[in-house]
């Protein structure tokens, strides 16, 4: 697959998810197994392909050093890596010298050490999922039940992928390491085994329910605490709830992103504050007023003082959600939104505008700004 793009090796597009690299892995990987296509090397080759294909996008990091071409033109090649050398070497050879050993180079890439043994254990992936919550469980807490897809060892054959009352042989070819080195001139260079496919077994009886896999995806539930504050877009870890590791390696974590429903009178604000808008009449922003305000635990009195403008907020410290890091709690900020009467005015109402417009002497609340259009242009240059 010396010139093959990986992901048309799996029939993904570039932007496919970890979920679908794995579905169409696992869809060829069964297609194709050596155990379902005895003696057909075509179907062998292919498999190869994929196996080599899924070991670098099923990777975060490499598949990251793929995209971005750290494999020569974003695919396999054999006329070295990025700068013209190899890794560390600039353009020679690492730490200028000539490798004894291009297996230790590719193990970089694969996990696999260039002196064979078995592979290494990985980590499995973590797992991502979305909760909806309404506005007061966001702010007080709760617990909530999340369904995830995720994998499991295969209870039929309890992970060996062979056929139950059967077991796997070791590979004959390369004695259960996974790896066949082809010795070419200075260089030895490591590869999956043609006869076993890397695994380092093979499975002459697979198992009818993971198809030789090991694995099967399965649906568990989970308990989640949802701590008090949390707002549209916080996420909680759950930690080793994600898909389990491969040859004993630790389990995946478990990502819960909370997406909170609107509340008809606070909005969160990004520094975890409450804000409220806050309807005020022109009496009492002229005045000034004690009036009521809604909190999270019923209401309050504040102060409007004289003369208070529209826009201008009023703050409850200490009055919002609990603060999900360092304690404490936040605030809400209350917003004023100066309402002015209807057209439709008794003749009382009408009469007490225009004596309060006489009152003011006409006070035109715009002459400062025609002053300013009006002056001339090149003025203050």
């Amino acid at each position: 697959m010396a010139d093959r793009d990986l992901y048309s090796v799996l029939g993904v597009d570039r932007k496919a998810t970890a979920d679908e690299i794995k579905k169409a892995y696992r869809k060829l990987a069964r297609q194709y197994h050596p155990d379902r296509n005895p003696g057909d090397k075509e179907a062998e080759e292919r498999f190869k392909e994929v196996q080599a294909a899924y070991d670098v996008l099923s990777e975060p990091e490499k598949r990251k050093e793929y995209d971005s071409g750290g494999f020569p033109g974003g695919r396999f090649a054999g006329g070295g890596f990025p700068g013209g050398g190899f890794p560390g070497g600039g353009a020679g050879f690492p730490g200028g010298r000539v490798a004894s050993d291009l297996g230790d180079i590719l193990g970089q890439f694969f996990n696999r050490g260039g002196g064979g043994g078995q592979p290494r254990q990985q980590a499995g992936r973590d797992l991502e999922t979305e909760v909806q919550l309404g506005f007061d469980q966001a702010v007080h807490g709760t617990q909530i039940t999340v369904t995830v897809p995720t994998t499991v060892t295969c209870p039929t054959c309890s992970g060996s992928g062979a056929k139950p009352g059967t077991s796997p042989r070791v590979c004959p070819r390369c004695g259960g390491r996974g790896i066949d080195n082809e010795s070419q001139g200075f260089f030895s260079i490591s590869q999956p085994c043609p006869e076993c496919g890397g695994r380092g077994n093979i499975i002459d009886d697979p198992c009818p329910d993971c198809g030789a896999s090991g694995i099967v995806e399965q649906n568990k539930r989970y308990r989640v605490n949802i701590p008090a504050g949390v707002h549209d877009g916080s996420r909680i870890r759950l930690a080793g709830k994600g898909e389990a590791g491969s040859l004993g390696g630790p389990n995946g974590d478990l990502y819960v992103t909370t997406r909170v429903s609107p509340s008809p009178v606070f909005r969160q604000r990004p520094d975890g504050n409450l804000e409220v808008d806050l309807p005020v009449s022109v009496t009492e922003a002229i005045q000034g007023a004690t009036i009521e305000v809604p909190t999270l635990n019923g209401t309050k009195r504040i102060k409007l003082a004289p003369g208070t403008q529209h826009g201008t907020t009023q703050r409850l410290r200490g009055e919002g959600p609990p603060k999900t890091s360092g304690g404490g709690r936040g605030d809400i900020h209350y917003r004023v939104q100066l309402q002015v009467p209807g057209e439709e005015l008794s003749d009382e109402q009408r009469a007490a505008v225009e004596g309060l417009a006489q009152a003011l002497n006409g006070d035109d609340p715009r002459r400062e700004l025609l002053a300013q259009a009006a002056r001339p242009k090149d003025e203050g240059k």
